[in-house]
């Protein structure tokens, strides 16, 4: 009795608490509809399954593709170690989006549909195209972790030969669907508050969602560290920051340069809700987390590390937030707040992607590089320990002559 309360920990209980409350939500969802699960309305459609659950879903997963191209099309083979979890972490947040979709569709069980009736005009249409073909992609790309589990070494083989074709049409997918994803917001020009509206839409997601992949590696490296008793792969990290750095940097001059153009500027010191949001969403995820990791030390240590992906990440959500709802309320004429039904359901979504990452790394071989270094860790110590002793001997040899 004393072992089977002991394997409830805090967040177990916690995980189960929410999960109950968005299955419940669920079932309010499916069996009386939207009107009585949501705050959405004709005036505002989009919110926060679309908001949350898809825009941020796919730019947090970012990471994957970004990786698997530093990986193996730039060949920096050092990253390997990094490699699964963050392909598990890609894949994850892919099948959770389309869970999420599942939720806002008015007619869920219609979402084939795009397979066989062809819009090709439509930016929906292409984004629900990239999304499937990619999420197959990145299957793929994680199923040796499966097959290793259960030995089936000639199917590994056969996945590996395809692996690098698969990757090249993977960075290709995300890089359509990422953009594409602030396509979707360039009808909307009379709609959109003007701080976040730009024709250059699709090159913001794009770059931030590279700036998003990076610190959601690096803050998944922290949590599994954490939670599987693991070491840190502090000098890949440091790496993946700087990159994370370059990223903020172009896309803040990419966004001074645009409201330049476009003749913004004086928006910016408009005392509205908009105005606060926006440099909220600046401060916390561009500025802050800029200055953090252009600093060695920042970089260099655990804590500076996670601190800084972490407000990269707030304030990702946020950007993504602030275009789905915040820029579109002025002109809807109200203001959204989402139902609990709505937030549990979402929070459903998340908990559901903490757990099954925590299971499949504990079961099935996630770690494996790590493992493989340990286990060859004492006969590099055995060698080390003979260079010391031959050079001791030299060095006596050479005192005695």
């Amino acid at each position: 009795m004393k072992r089977f309360l002991t394997t409830f920990t805090f967040w177990k209980v916690t995980a189960v608490a929410i999960i109950t409350a968005g299955l419940y939500s669920t079932y309010i969802r499916f069996f009386h509809g939207l009107g009585a699960s949501t705050n959405l309305t004709d005036q505002f459609p989009w919110g926060i399954w679309i908001g949350f659950d898809v825009l941020c879903g796919v730019g947090l997963a970012a990471g994957g593709f970004t990786l698997a191209a530093i990986v193996y099309i730039f060949n920096i083979k050092r990253f390997e170690p990094i490699i699964r979890p963050t392909i598990l972490t890609a894949f994850l947040g892919y099948l959770l989006v389309i869970v999420g979709l599942m939720f806002d569709l008015g007619r869920p069980l219609q979402i084939w549909h795009a397979i066989i009736m062809w819009n090709p005009r439509s930016v929906m249409f292409e984004v629900a195209w990239c999304v499937m073909l990619y999420t197959t992609v990145l299957a793929l790309e994680f199923s040796p972790v499966i097959l290793e589990k259960f030995h089936m070494t000639k199917t590994i083989k056969m996945v590996k030969r395809i692996s690098i074709p698969l990757i090249i049409l993977g960075v290709l997918l995300s890089t359509l669907h990422q953009s594409s994803l602030g396509s979707l917001y360039l009808i909307v020009p009379d709609k959109m508050y003007p701080l976040w509206y730009s024709a250059y839409m699709p090159v913001f997601f794009y770059a931030s969602a590279i700036a998003a992949g990076c610190a959601m590696i690096i803050f998944e490296s922290f949590i599994s560290s954490r939670a599987f008793k693991r070491g840190l792969e502090l000098n890949l990290l440091t790496e993946i920051s700087r990159v994370c750095v370059v990223m903020l940097g172009v896309y803040t001059v990419m966004k001074v340069v645009d409201l330049n153009d476009r003749h913004m500027f004086s928006l910016l010191l408009v005392p509205r809700f908009e105005t606060y949001m926006y440099w909220a969403e600046v401060i916390v995820g561009v500025f802050v987390p800029f200055l953090l990791f252009s600093q060695k030390k920042v970089r260099q240590s655990p804590n500076g590390l996670f601190i800084g992906a972490s407000l990269v990440v707030v304030g990702f959500v946020m950007n993504r937030m602030n275009i789905a709802i915040t820029g579109m309320e002025g002109w809807s004429g109200s203001t959204y707040i989402p139902s609990v039904t709505e937030f549990m359901i979402t929070m459903m979504i998340v908990t559901i992607g903490f757990v099954a990452f925590y299971y499949i790394a504990k079961y099935f071989p996630v770690f494996t590089h790590e493992e493989h270094q340990e286990d060859h860790a004492p006969a590099h110590a055995a060698a080390a320990w003979k260079h010391d002793i031959e050079s001791v001997s030299r060095s006596m040899a050479e005192i005695r002559n």
